[in-house]
């Protein structure tokens, strides 16, 4: 039976879900020219033009192996034949060695995340369709998740500088290929897709004979994803009710239990680290806070800041120095967005923590606090204090933690 090509009417319904969108949207696709980014590219185009907006191919090289420049100048050409304008993007330094697929992903979510604050684009879609689902569902069983993490994929990712989009995470991949051949469209095949060295390859060799498995296990995902979606919104409203966060990067919470989740939460954000907190450990220190470090951070009494608990980044695990210029992120949490006057000509400058220079500013922050705040050195020379870099209109520093205090509620798509 022939799988049923993808209408331009029902991907338009199901990016109105993952929406708002700005008047003429201008959208980018991460484009790798396999038929599901290729796809993906060719219906994101038509929806956006219908709105008077654009999209924009991002094609990733990422030199891993022999021919990939070839490869990706002949996706670039063929998405040019099809008028969608391209961007071809370079990976530098990924070379074989151990956990490659996980490197290779987050170097090209990094470059193509920078790619679109470059060019003011404010949303990014990726092809992935049900099959990439279920294996993720798979993948994670193996890893022995819990539930959050068998939730899989979310079709919506708020991400620090763009919105992530899967719209045809619900789909079936053979629905995707049916979209190309009535268009006539072309795709590569990427060796690495049948490599059997990686663990999804093998996964996909297994379920291709196995429809009913994908549909199930791309089913429960879901199911899943509507469970955790209404964990989301319980924690996150526990957290509004009851933590001040400050941006700084120190929160205050009150005495008295609160939410498991919330509390790892705020924890990440404030210390920049990507997972949570030992699960007995956080559930044992949220029904009963008291002083403690854990994941980076310190709980100390608040003190003059109030009657409750002050958590601040622990001096201890903080970064290292590290040089200083537009867009690095020290410590996982702060990203230096430009460089003060004082800055300027200098070719030692360096970004790290205030550490035992700070002293009681005016404000009156705690001498705790103001030594994780991040500071700008030229060699020995003191250039800009923590709080100076926050202050203003335009302000030399903000506050990027790799997981913020909170967010959009996981969002989940149903299978089609």
């Amino acid at each position: 039976m022939t799988a049923a090509v993808i209408t331009a009417a029902e991907f338009a319904a199901v990016m109105d879900r993952l929406g708002p969108f700005e008047p003429s949207p201008r959208v980018a696709v991460a484009i790798s020219g396999g038929a599901d980014s290729m796809a993906a590219g060719l219906l994101v185009d038509h929806w956006a033009r219908m709105r008077g907006g654009a999209a924009l191919a991002l094609i990733v090289d990422h030199g891993i192996r022999p021919g990939s420049a070839a490869e990706a100048g002949l996706v670039a050409s063929r998405l040019l034949n099809l008028g969608i304008e391209t961007d071809l993007l370079r990976l530098h330094g990924l070379g074989r060695g151990p956990a490659l697929a996980e490197r290779a992903r987050d170097a090209r979510h990094q470059i193509l995340e920078t790619a679109c604050a470059a060019r003011g684009i404010l949303h990014l879609v990726f092809g992935h369709h049900a099959q990439d689902q279920a294996e993720t569902v798979v993948m994670r069983m193996l890893a022995r998740s819990k539930a959050a993490g068998l939730s899989a994929m979310a079709a919506l990712v708020e991400a620090e500088q763009v919105s992530k989009l899967r719209p045809l995470l619900g789909m079936p991949a053979q629905r995707l290929r049916a979209t190309l051949l009535a268009r006539g469209v072309a795709w590569v095949e990427d060796p690495s897709n049948t490599d059997r060295n990686f663990l999804r390859p093998r996964l996909r060799a297994r379920q291709a004979q196995a429809p009913m498995a994908i549909r199930a296990l791309a089913a429960a995902a879901q199911l899943r994803g509507q469970a955790r979606a209404r964990v989301d919104i319980i924690w996150q409203a526990e957290l509004a009710r009851c933590a001040e966060i400050f941006p700084q990067g120190y929160a205050l919470i009150p005495d008295g239990p609160i939410a498991a989740l919330a509390l790892a939460h705020l924890i990440m954000a404030i210390g920049g680290a990507i997972r949570p907190p030992v699960d007995p450990q956080i559930k044992a220190l949220a029904a009963r806070p008291c002083a403690a470090t854990l994941g980076g951070v310190r709980l100390v009494r608040a003190g003059r800041l109030g009657s409750g608990w002050l958590l601040l980044r622990e001096e201890a695990a903080m970064q290292a120095a590290i040089p200083a210029g537009p867009g690095v992120l020290w410590d996982g949490r702060y990203r230096l967005c430009h460089l003060p006057d004082a800055a300027s000509g200098r070719s030692d400058l360096t970004i790290g923590a205030w550490g035992r220079d700070a002293t009681r500013d005016r404000h009156g922050l705690p001498s705790l606090v103001l030594r994780t705040l991040p500071v700008l050195r030229a060699g020995a020379d003191l250039l800009a204090t923590g709080e100076e870099l926050f202050r203003g209109p335009r302000p030399h520093i903000v506050r990027a933690p790799s997981r913020p205090a909170a967010t959009a509620p996981f969002f989940p798509l149903p299978a089609v």
